[in-house]
């Protein structure tokens, strides 16, 4: 490129084939080397290239700034300002056109560099708008294939007021998750947040196209006003039906049995298979957040989680009717002390007390061939 005007210079910029090995080195700089009037400045100039481009390679040589410019006045100097604002947006606008004319070129690129462009929405809020047309997902709909917010919100259901989306590790395998299970039965999309970066820039986010951002492992899943192709409870057979009356003192000794454990204990309309899982409470720290930051040895406070049961579930309908017969009450407390124990292996979590898990499993089994 090459800027004429109040401010000449000539830049020739580009994205690398290659990710280089420390990309995410915090302490790491941008390639792109500082000329004036053909004689080298710096190899890495700071305030010439944002910390979320500094994977571009390149030089820009300017006709306006002194060849005796120090570092110093360099990261404060109004031309170099101007020159960096202007190759930001000859960057950004070639990247949207790449990923206009190129899909499957943009999608490679992407990959390599997708989770470091990600952090600009939230260092740079003059380019967050952007960089948000520029993101791409992988999503429930779309494991495959990468797809962006402008997609997923046209392609949203009817009566879909927020963008859905589900924070975990790829590794972990994140499209088996429970709490997709809702959104699945009735056809609606779900994003995957898998880069760490995910979980900073999304607070700041407030909305992509008047559409909110909310996770579906926090709060209520408020499923119940979209329709499923086959309800849970018609799929059971009629005697197999327990009444609402059963499933609410089920909640309740469950909740008396794991006490301090939880926050709460409530059933769920985002589960049709597994009988559990776990959620964090509206307005508490997102799961996988906290995990992340333990994983970086970051101080954070534990916080309670709600215990979500699935009343269409055959364990949790067999357990239901035994509340309140007699000699049941042991086995329910050992239920219900594993009942939270599987949501918690569900989520990723290591058990609190493994042996006494083992105990209580040991024991059910034994009851369970002897009888």
């Amino acid at each position: 490129m090459r800027a004429e005007g109040r401010i000449e210079y000539t830049g020739l910029v580009y994205v690398p084939d290659m990710r280089p090995f420390d990309l995410f080195d915090p302490a790491r700089k941008h390639s792109v080397r500082l000329y004036v009037k053909r004689v080298f400045i710096s190899d890495d100039c700071e305030g010439l290239m944002p910390g979320y481009l500094r994977f571009m390679r390149g030089i820009v040589d300017s006709n306006d700034l002194p060849l005796n410019i120090s570092r110093e006045t360099l990261q404060h100097n109004p031309i170099l300002a101007k020159i960096s604002s202007g190759l930001v947006k000859r960057i950004l606008s070639e990247l949207e056109k790449k990923a206009k004319n190129d899909s499957d070129g943009y999608d490679l690129f992407w990959r390599n560099f997708g989770a470091v462009l990600k952090e600009g929405i939230y260092e740079a809020s003059d380019q967050s708008a952007k960089l948000m047309k520029l993101a791409r997902f992988h999503s429930l709909n779309a494991t495959d294939k990468w797809i962006s917010l402008a997609d997923y919100v046209a392609d949203m259901a009817e009566g879909q007021e927020a963008i859905y989306y589900l924070s975990g590790d790829a590794a972990s395998g994140i499209e088996k998750s429970p709490q997709l299970e809702g959104f699945k039965a009735r056809g609606i999309d779900v994003l995957f947040m898998t880069d760490p970066v995910d979980q900073f820039w999304l607070p700041t986010a407030a909305n992509f196209d008047d559409k909110p951002f909310r996770s579906i492992t926090q709060g209520s899943a408020d499923l119940d006003k979209f329709e499923t192709a086959k309800s849970d409870d018609d799929s059971a057979p009629e005697e197999e039906k327990t009444s609402d009356s059963d499933m609410d003192k089920l909640i309740a000794m469950v909740k008396l049995t794991l006490g301090d454990e939880v926050k709460d204990v409530r059933t769920s309309s985002r589960l049709t298979e597994s009988p559990v899982c776990l959620v964090a409470d509206e307005g508490d720290v997102d799961m996988h957040f906290e995990r992340l930051l333990r994983q970086h040895q970051q101080p954070v406070t534990g916080q309670k989680r709600v215990l979500e049961i699935n009343p269409g579930h055959s364990l949790t309908r067999a357990l239901a009717t035994l509340v309140g017969k007699e000699g049941a009450s042991e086995a329910l407390e050992d239920a219900s002390h594993l009942l939270l124990d599987q949501a918690r292996i569900l989520e990723g979590e290591s058990l609190p007390d493994p042996a006494a898990f083992s105990r209580r499993l040991a024991g059910l089994l034994t009851k369970t061939l002897t009888t």
